[in-house]
């Protein structure tokens, strides 16, 4: 769904148009911040010309170098950082920030830019420039990373509960444990990367000092989430161990039942093969207690051999 969203102020009130029109009408100084939500080329060479910026590409945002996705000149900033949605696809977001106006383009809705519209509409004195609504997109989104290691951790919590309680287990854990730990790879590539954006904002020479302190504290708020996923990583290589022991422990079981049977049947196999033979003098071949003999012989051996393996306690 393509949407253009321009907040901008009105007295102590922030309001949005929908509409380019709206840039005729508009005093720059009162626009805050300009959403493009799969905004179409056309829309974005008119604000291109309006903001004298340049507004950059997908593909553009997808293949940029990790190192390369800052770029700051005398009076922009040109940022570009990975948001991640609920099902852990990763979505490029462009950050434009230039006279105090930003301007943001992707390709799909996100959760972090509806929650920080609705913090704009019911404090909206918190928002009177775009590097203020910039800072509130990071901690919202910060806070969303922070949601989906939650989740992470109780599926985590869940997967172990189920591998403690089955008596058995199955490839399907394995590939549960192998699905969380690319989940928690991605959230911990896409903190790292809100990691660098805003250590860059805490380099620039004219980000406002009043959010200075807001900064420092989603690196702060960062750093702990990196022990979080450092945590999970532990937990999913610690229940792989675990799942890992338990093949080898019902391999070993199945191993160990296969080598009793087969020490139980050996000597009356032996007996079997002994009196199978085709000799012409066998005493017992004529004897008439011979096959009685030979049976109970078999029987013997094999009760012996269990109540030897019941002493040892193999059994």
């Amino acid at each position: 769904m393509s949407e253009l969203r321009i907040f901008y102020k009105d007295k102590e009130k922030i309001k949005v148009a929908k509409s380019l029109n709206a840039l005729k009408e508009l005093d720059k100084k009162d626009i805050v911040w300009i959403d493009l939500l799969d905004v179409s080329d056309k829309t974005e060479d008119t604000l291109e010309g309006f903001l004298k910026i340049d507004i950059q590409e997908d593909e553009e945002m997808e293949e940029i170098e990790m190192s390369s996705r800052y770029i700051q000149t005398d009076d922009s900033i040109v940022a570009n950082s990975n948001f991640l949605k609920d099902n852990f696809e990763i979505e490029p977001v462009n950050f434009i920030l230039k006279n105090n106006i930003l301007v943001t383009t992707r390709d799909v809705e996100l959760g972090s830019f509806s929650e920080t519209v609705k913090k704009m509409s019911v404090n909206s004195r918190n928002f009177p420039n775009g590097y203020h609504v910039l800072v509130a997109l990071m901690e919202t989104r910060v806070e969303k990373d922070a949601d989906l290691i939650e989740d992470t951790t109780d599926l985590i919590t869940k997967l172990s509960s189920e591998i403690n309680a089955s008596d058995h287990v199955d490839e399907e854990v394995l590939i549960q444990i192998k699905d969380l730990q690319e989940k928690v790879t991605i959230i911990r590539q896409n903190i790292m990367d809100k990691q660098r954006v805003i250590s860059n904002f805490l380099k620039c020479d004219f980000f406002p000092e009043e959010l200075q302190p807001r900064l420092t504290m989603i690196i702060k708020d960062i750093n702990s989430l990196f022990d979080y996923t450092r945590f999970g990583f532990d937990r999913l290589d610690y229940l792989q161990d675990t799942f890992l022991g338990l093949v080898n422990i019902e391999q070993n079981k199945i191993i160990k039942i296969f080598t009793v049977v087969n020490v139980i049947f050996l000597p009356p196999t032996l007996i079997a093969s002994m009196y199978g033979m085709n000799f012409a003098f066998m005493p017992e071949l004529n004897w008439k207690l011979g096959y009685p003999f030979a049976i109970g012989l078999m029987v013997i051996f094999t009760l012996a051999v269990l109540l030897i393996f019941k002493l040892k306690k193999w059994l």
